[in-house]
C-alpha cells in the first residue's frame, strides 16, 4: 500500500482497535472491582477504582476528541481511491464516471463508484481465495449547504458483494436533486453505528470530519 493514503481514519487501525478493547475491559474490570472492594469494607481501595476509571476515561476521551478535532474535511479526485481501515485496509473505493441528466425540477445524476480489494495490503500467509464482505456502506452527495441526498437507485454489483484480493467491481448510483443543490461531494462511508461513535480517529466518531469525492 501506498505510504500515504486516504481512509475513514486518521488514526491506525489496530491501536483505534486495541484501544477500544482495552478501554471497555478496563471499565468492567475497574467497577466490579470498586463494587467488590466496597462491599468487603474496603472504601479506600473501592474510591481508587474509581479514580482509575476517571483518569481512564479523561484520557480515552481526550485522545477521542483530540484526533476529532485534529480531522479536516478531505476533497479527493476522481482518480484517488478511499480505503477503509476495521482492523486492515484492504478495501478501497474511487469514483470512476458521473453523469447528469435534466429532468423536471430537479438534475438527475448517475455516479459509479469502484469498490476495489487491494492485494497488497494483505498478508503473504493469507488465502488468494478467502473473501472479505464489506460492512455496509451509505452513500450520499452532500452540497455546500451541508444537506445530504441519498440515492434513489442502485445498479450493477451490490456494496455487500464479497471480494477476493485482486478483485473489483462497480455500482451506480442514481440520485435526484433539486437546482439550489451546488457545489456537490460524493461521501462513501460505513454505515453509522455502535461503536464507531467513539472509536478514534474514525470518521463517524463524534466531531470527526469526513473524506469525500469531488463530483
Amino acid at each position: 500500500m501506498p505510504i500515504a493514503y486516504a481512509s475513514n481514519l486518521n488514526f491506525p487501525a489496530p491501536l483505534a482497535l486495541l484501544a477500544f478493547l482495552g478501554a471497555a475491559a478496563g471499565l468492567v474490570i475497574a467497577l466490579a472491582a470498586s463494587a467488590i472492594a466496597w462491599f468487603s469494607r474496603k472504601p479506600e481501595f473501592a474510591r481508587l477504582c474509581l479514580l482509575a476509571v476517571a483518569a481512564g476515561a479523561g484520557l480515552y476521551a481526550a485522545l477521542l476528541f483530540g484526533f476529532s478535532l485534529a480531522s479536516r474535511p478531505n476533497i479527493l479526485a476522481h482518480a484517488q481511491e478511499k480505503y477503509f481501515c476495521e482492523i486492515d485496509c484492504h478495501l478501497a473505493y474511487s469514483l470512476v464516471d458521473v453523469k447528469t441528466e435534466p429532468s423536471a425540477g430537479s438534475t438527475h445524476y448517475l455516479v459509479t463508484i469502484r469498490t476495489r480489494f487491494d492485494e497488497t495490503t494483505t498478508s503473504p500467509t493469507r488465502p488468494k481465495e478467502a473473501a472479505l464482505t464489506p460492512s455496509p456502506r451509505t452513500v450520499l452527495l452532500v452540497d455546500s449547504a451541508g444537506r445530504n441526498y441519498a440515492p434513489i437507485a442502485i445498479e450493477g454489483t451490490p456494496l455487500l458483494t464479497p471480494l477476493k484480493p485482486s478483485d473489483s467491481y462497480t455500482t451506480q448510483l442514481a440520485f435526484d436533486l433539486p437546482p439550489t443543490a451546488k457545489n456537490l461531494r460524493l461521501l462513501v462511508t460505513t454505515t453509522p453505528g455502535w461503536p464507531d461513535l467513539v472509536v478514534i480517529g474514525d470518521e463517524n466518531s463524534l466531531f470527526h470530519h469526513k473524506t469525500y469525492f469531488a463530483l
